[in-house]
């Protein structure tokens, strides 16, 4: 019925259909006038107001809330933007001074004898739409950076044997493996560092790269699989230092 009215006004061709067609796009494309003045104040009034809306759900909500998960109390702990999404058996410790976007996906491998474990160090910044999924433990050093959309993939979740996939079994111990990033950090958006890898630090890995064996420290590394591409003045410096 609601189709054919549609067709009706679209492909008609009587005048009422014409009339009636033309009526709606102008309602649906109808749009106040703008009065620059009026409308800055209170563009300017929208964003105070969300932001002590959002100030306040932080501080009084969604802070003590994810603080409730994890197994120590971290001072200056910044949670922006909702509430991280907790999946699976976890044991998290976060040090001080960290950043960590309600748009960030943790996992826990739900089939593992032991709980997985996630130490996050200090000053770290977990941008939106990371996704950690925890095998058996991840560890992330201080002053790491992960930038949008980063996935340090402990576990695959599913087997290899498709037979068992089918039968909706979980993924075999063979295919789990530690992530250790070690300290200075920085993973450009889009990387995807696999289980069984360490990152040395210093380490800026490129955007859209994916991290299949070990990294050394103080390198720029990229790629599909992630290579060297150069070595950081910046960290033999300190080094030598």
């Amino acid at each position: 019925m609601i189709n054919s009215l549609k067709n009706w006004l679209k492909s008609g061709k009587s005048p009422i259909a014409r009339v009636i067609f033309s009526s709606l796009k102008a309602i649906r494309h109808f749009e106040f006038p703008l009065i620059r003045p009026i409308h800055s104040i209170l563009y300017h009034a929208h964003k105070m107001i969300t932001g002590l809306i959002s100030s306040f759900f932080r501080s009084l909500y969604w802070t003590p809330l994810f603080k409730s998960r994890l197994t120590n109390n971290p001072k200056r702990l910044y949670v922006y933007s909702g509430m991280p999404l907790l999946l699976g058996p976890l044991s998290i410790t976060m040090g001080n001074n960290c950043r960590i976007s309600g748009h960030t996906t943790i996992s826990g491998r739900a089939s593992s004898s032991e709980t997985p474990i996630l130490k996050v160090g200090d000053n770290v910044g977990i941008s939106w739409q990371n996704e950690i999924f925890v095998g058996r433990k991840i560890e992330i050093g201080d002053n790491v950076r992960l930038a949008v959309k980063v996935r340090l993939v402990g576990y695959p979740g599913h087997p290899t044997d498709p037979v068992d996939r089918a039968k909706g079994l979980p993924d075999t111990d063979d295919q789990v493996g530690d992530i250790i990033i070690e300290d200075n950090v920085w993973l450009a958006a889009g990387v995807t560092v696999m289980g069984g890898v360490r990152i040395g630090a210093g380490t800026i890995v490129a955007t859209g790269s994916v991290v299949t064996k070990d990294l050394p420290p103080g390198v720029l590394a990229g790629g599909i699989p992630a290579k060297v591409i150069k070595s950081l003045d910046h960290q033999k410096d300190s080094l030598e230092a």
